[in-house]
């Protein structure tokens, strides 16, 4: 490689210092990644890095139709033409059994996630999961002939099924396929494509709910067969995963990819040797990831495990933060801030998830600048502190004779609003990004597997605990998510290491390391001369 021809001396502070025509940079990560970095700066105006953004966003769509299916139910809880047709509440057993179906049914993937976005490729994995929510849609809106809630379960049964398998496919492609200098930001972004989803079931519940008849609900259930379909029609034109395609015997294939989407044309550019390297080093061609049976990969190892762990440990902090109850039981919430009409309900739900997607949008920006690590734990401490908040507002909201305090009630609303604002900055970008990072290749596909067992499996909390709790003792529930969002503060600081400024590949030194934590937090001064060599490196111990 272009980046070894060059020695590389690790020097002491005072040498490195008096060392001519040379500029130092403090920075984190390897230094081959930071070297083609300063050779080789992406330009993201370049043609081909923007039909590169083209092709990514058929991932994208993975999390607006995850966004779009996961928040239309807490939607048609408001609308009362769809709770009479079924019979059924909004809060109690009812909600809790028909909302979790959706989980259940992402459970119960976990088996077939890895053997689906492995076998052939992570387009077929995205176009499993599209058809298995098309068939999902299907069964819920054909309800209207029948009014059977069971049916309406199932079709959401069919919808968590698959959702599983996309939303595991489309941040899989993503990062293996984006350019690693904005790995992190590319797939920021992607996670955020969940509130488009939100937005529009919002939009669409809202704008229904005035009518007076079946359609009110709908028109919102039968839109879920609207990015589905975009990743049916367009999964088939957009490239493969250049790790994939290396691992599958197809390495010509997969230098040609990168030469042309991360080279720029140039086969001898940096990134392209770079990541060919890694390939190399790191990519097992042989291994469990061709066995869909095969789990050991996932615990034959102590790095393994400890990645795992990451990957799963994070899933479950970002449903397990109170942002749960917020988005699949905003109406018993706002009920018990005393919002009542079914309008404003609606109002305030749109507002809501826009309000969100606004910044999700600017957390992501910072996910390369800052770090996950100094993202995740700002955004657990303010989650805690905004309950708190929530807490003392929601509790005063009606007084000892039951009558409405209006201020009370609008400042519950506020913080409620404030809560979205820190989660969606701070650990949205995150929820599709870093499960991803920490694992390896060969884990990837079954690891995240796990993953959306960590998540649907969570949420089943969010879905039978959070409804009945907030029914029978209303506020005092937001004691839980202050005391649990700072044990998840704590174990996130000594846990959960950085993975910025490195490719997938180089990670594994950071996992194999006895504090993977420390190891990724060290700092390292590099002396750069004129050419963007890197000619010197010092340890920051």
């Amino acid at each position: 490689m272009e980046t070894e021809e060059k020695t590389k001396e690790h020097v002491s502070a005072p040498s490195l210092e008096e060392m001519e025509d040379t500029t130092l940079h403090t920075v984190t990560g390897s230094e081959a990644y930071n070297q083609a970095l300063l050779q080789e700066p992406p330009n993201l105006r370049h043609p081909t890095t923007i039909m590169l953004c083209l092709c990514l966003l058929v991932g994208f769509c993975c999390q607006t139709m995850n966004g779009f299916d996961g928040s239309l139910f807490s939607g048609l809880l408001a609308n009362r033409i769809f709770l009479d047709h079924f019979h059924g509440s909004d809060s109690g057993i009812w909600a809790g059994i028909v909302s979790a179906m959706y989980q259940i049914g992402g459970v119960s993937a976990l088996p077939f996630v890895g053997p689906a976005i492995d076998t052939w490729g992570r387009r077929v994995g995205m176009l499993i999961g599209s058809i298995l929510i098309v068939l999902g849609t299907v069964v819920c809106g054909t309800t209207i002939t029948n009014a059977s809630a069971g049916q309406f379960m199932g079709g959401r049964f069919l919808l968590g099924f698959g959702v599983s398998i996309a939303a595991a496919a489309g941040p899989i492609y993503v990062v293996e396929t984006t350019h690693p200098a904005y790995r992190g930001m590319v797939t920021g972004y992607c996670n955020t494509f969940w509130f488009v989803g939100s937005i529009l079931s919002s939009g669409a519940v809202r704008g229904a709910i005035t009518l007076d008849n079946n359609n009110s609900w709908q028109i919102p259930v039968w839109l879920q067969l609207v990015f589905s379909g975009i990743i049916l029609c367009c999964c088939w034109m957009i490239l493969e995963s250049p790790r994939w395609l290396y691992v599958h015997g197809k390495k010509e294939k997969a230098v040609d990819v990168l030469t042309k989407w991360h080279g720029y044309g140039n086969r001898d550019s940096l990134w392209v040797k770079l990541q060919l390297s890694e390939y190399e080093s790191h990519l097992n061609m042989d291994g469990s990831d061709k066995k869909f049976w095969d789990y050991r990969s996932l615990f034959n190892r102590r790095s393994n495990v400890y990645r795992l762990c990451c990957n799963c440990g994070f899933a479950i902090f970002a449903q397990w933060a109170g942002n749960g109850v917020l988005t699949y039981y905003l109406v018993p919430a706002l009920e018990g801030a005393g919002f009542t009409s079914d309008v404003t309900q609606a109002n305030i739900n749109l507002g809501y998830s826009c309000f969100q997607f606004f910044f999700a949008l600017c957390g992501a920006a910072f996910v390369d600048s800052l770090g996950r690590r100094t993202l995740m734990l700002s955004g657990m401490a303010g989650c805690c502190f905004v309950w708190v908040a929530i807490l003392a507002a929601s509790s005063q909201v009606y007084n000892s004779s039951g009558a409405l305090n209006h201020a009370a009630s609008n400042a519950t609303l506020g913080f409620i609003f404030i809560f979205g604002a820190v989660f969606s900055f701070f650990i949205t970008p995150l929820q599709a990004l870093y499960p991803v990072e920490v694992l390896s290749y060969e884990m990837r596909a079954k690891g995240m597997a796990f993953s959306s067992l960590a998540v649907n499996a969570a949420g089943l909390l969010n879905q039978f605990a959070w409804p009945v709790s907030l029914k029978e003792i209303g506020w005092k529930t937001y004691i839980v998510f202050v005391v649990w969002d700072a044990i998840q503060f704590v174990i996130m600081y000594f846990f959960l290491p950085e993975t910025k400024s490195r490719t997938l590949e180089e990670l594994d030194q950071i996992f194999e390391a006895r504090n993977p934590v420390k190891a990724s937090t060290r700092a390292t001064t590099i002396a750069v001369d004129q050419d963007n060599h890197v000619v010197a490196v010092k340890d920051n111990a």
